[in-house]
């Protein structure tokens, strides 16, 4: 069923298209992938189907009731909220009245006075009239799901778990499309991968924006490929897409050069004598001008950002020799018996999940930290470039121009000296942009212009915490083919797999076990290691003598489980849908004082903790299953 379509739509904001006649349908169960370079109007694209904004021209046609909703490419800094509060705030203007409900609940809890009890009661009444009682427990159950805290302050949480909230906020009012923009930044791995499964189980249609091509090869049913403001479909997946589109500029490139030099021909023609002028055949002067026309309005493809690196002079041969360090952070270690040796022209990736100390890592290899125990030993002749300090160093109200180079005018790269405005031309910033200042500039415009700043310093080590975020898929292709050809040494961090199975020769993986290990395999190998352990139950003695055999063959008891789950959480999954329905009812809640509303309340936790169960059971058996099989 097709749920949305768009029908000619355009938009510019004074320079070129943005949109230009776009046409395009979503249908119910996709997984669309809209694609594009940084500022081609991608996001803008999102605001009008939030309806956040309007096109130029163009219509749309919408399911009946289609409910869209969509995740921010931005984190709002200015929620003071709670977690239930900004979930519930899914809902509109009914949210916020259950979620004042939810916290005159916790009040009066805390700290019962008389006032508190009446504006309660009032809230109460305010929910009954509006039936509105079943949408607490759908914000608990969407809380549950995404492993949220409800009364956790929004503000205090990591940015990784500030998305997850408002992905629940998005979800809560059970979205027939959802809108993702850019929803992996700021993830770390397993939380990556939470999300990829968690969206191949959602059963609405999903169009998203994203630069992590691993994300986008795994997910997208579809591409629509926005450029120069035409919107192309691509039913194909992403590897499939970049031969197709490749194709594409090539014939588009040779129509150009046809065109061209039919239109240089007919210049000719026309600039003839005073004979030819008076002989004419007007038809061909009309099309003469038709094609000046067409020529004039022709969008050129872009140019890609031109990366070059400044080479400093060669390093030691040994970079970096580090001796058994230990480190702790608040009682908690984070280093723990690391000896490491790096030499010149290695490309190590470090990995782990957010918050386990990768950058406390780098500081202490780059001598910036004095690890608590151990010792670290740097080479000699480093010119170090260090992408996470230049992040520090953007001037929010000075010039893109004077940023990349301190105010200088010319940059020393090699023997030669380039003007800084053309340098900064090959980082896709025109004259009048150089002149614009910083706290202007979108996300991926301020990490372009950290690169430049780096690259623009000679250096023959460099050092990247995070390079990725916001970067086009393009603009990543060229700094991947960029680091393959430095001639120094790198340290990568990265949550991006497919940037970090490009680059790196070694990676430093921190695993769950506290260890941090190193790797020379892909990411498959090492991604395991940083998975949060599930909590498992203790294995009966037949499982562990059966574990020490290898696989094995379920038994008949097993085998009977196995196949009575399935009808068994369809029928817990019933009987939750059949519990939020009556808390939907403003009646369930007048035929007493509320114990039975109560008792509702704590059966969907038991259904919620029975489910969980008896799919961990389901997977169990699945896998022991499998790995029988397999190893027949």
């Amino acid at each position: 069923m097709v749920l949305l379509g768009a029908q000619n739509l355009s938009l510019a904001y004074g320079g070129p298209k943005l949109l230009n006649n776009a046409s395009f349908e979503i249908s119910n169960g996709e997984r669309v992938c809209l694609l594009g370079r940084n500022g081609s109007g991608k996001t803008s694209l999102f605001r009008i189907l939030l309806g956040q904004e309007k096109p130029d021209a163009g219509q749309f046609e919408f399911a009946t009731n289609l409910n869209v909703q969509g995740l921010p490419q931005e984190v709002p800094a200015d929620i003071k909220a709670s977690t239930f509060e900004v979930i519930a705030d899914g809902f509109g203007t009914i949210g916020s009245l259950i979620a004042r409900f939810q916290k005159l609940n916790r009040m009066l809890a805390e700290s019962p006075t008389p006032e508190i009890e009446e504006e309660l009661a009032g809230a109460q009444e305010q929910i009954e009239t509006a039936e509105a009682w079943g949408l607490i427990a759908k914000v608990e159950q969407i809380a549950s799901r995404l492993r949220l805290e409800l009364d956790a302050g929004f503000s205090t949480l990591s940015a990784g778990i500030k998305r997850r909230v408002l992905l629940g906020r998005a979800l809560v009012s059970e979205p027939d499309l959802l809108l993702l923009d850019e929803p992996t930044n700021h993830l770390d791995i397993p939380a990556i991968l939470w999300l990829e499964e968690f969206i191949q189980s959602f059963k609405g249609a999903i169009l998203f924006i994203t630069h992590d091509r691993a994300f986008l090869q795994k997910l997208a049913t579809r591409i629509l490929a926005l450029d120069r403001g035409i919107l192309t479909n691509f039913t194909c997946d992403y590897v499939t897409f970049l031969q197709r589109k490749k194709e594409l500029l090539d014939a588009e490139a040779k129509r150009n050069a046809n065109f061209d030099k039919k239109l240089s021909q007919e210049e000719v023609w026309i600039r003839r004598g005073i004979q030819a002028r008076r002989t004419r055949n007007e038809g061909r002067v009309r099309a003469l001008k038709k094609m000046r026309l067409e020529h004039k309005d022709r969008q050129e493809v872009q140019e890609g950002v031109q990366m070059a690196v400044s080479n400093a002079e060669v390093s030691g041969h040994k970079v970096i020799t580090a001796k058994d360090i230990r480190h702790d952070f608040e009682g908690k270690p984070i280093v723990n018996g690391l000896s490491l040796k790096i030499m010149r022209g290695d490309r190590i990736g470090i990995a782990g999940p957010n918050g386990c100390g990768k950058t406390t890592l780098i500081r202490i290899l780059l001598g910036k930290l004095e690890p608590g125990q151990g010792s670290v030993e740097l080479g000699t002749k480093l010119e170090i470039a260090y992408f996470d300090q230049l992040r520090d160093t953007l001037l929010e109200e000075e010039t893109v121009q004077f940023n990349v180079n301190d105010g200088k005018e010319f940059i020393e790269m090699g023997n030669r000296k380039r003007h800084v405005n053309g340098y900064l031309q090959d980082f896709l910033f025109p004259p009048q942009r150089a002149l614009s200042p910083v706290r202007s500039l979108s996300g991926g415009e301020k990490n372009r212009l950290i690169l430049a700043k780096l690259f623009a310093r000679p250096s023959n080590f460099l050092v990247l915490d995070e390079p990725t975020n916001d970067l086009d898929a393009e603009t990543l292709e060229l700094l991947e083919e960029r680091l393959m050809d430095y001639e120094g040494t790198v340290i990568l961090v990265s949550h991006d797999r497919t940037f970090l199975e490009n680059i790196v020769t070694s990676t430093l993986v921190f695993q769950t076990d506290g260890q941090i290990v190193e790797y020379w395999s892909d990411c498959e190998t090492w991604i395991p290691k940083i998975m949060p352990r599930k909590t498992k139950r203790r294995a009966k003695p037949s499982e562990r003598r059966s574990s020490r055999e290898g696989p094995r063959k379920l038994t008949f008891k097993e085998t009977r489980e196995l196949e009575a789950l399935p009808p068994s959480i369809e029928e817990l999954e019933s009987e939750q849908a059949n519990i939020i329905e009556d808390l939907a009812d403003p009646g369930f809640f007048k035929e007493d004082d509320g114990t039975r509303a109560r008792k509702a309340k704590e059966r969907l936790n038991e259904i919620d903790e029975a489910l969980k169960n008896a799919f961990n059971r389901w997977e169990a058996l699945e896998d022991v299953k499998r790995n029988f099989e397999e190893a027949k």
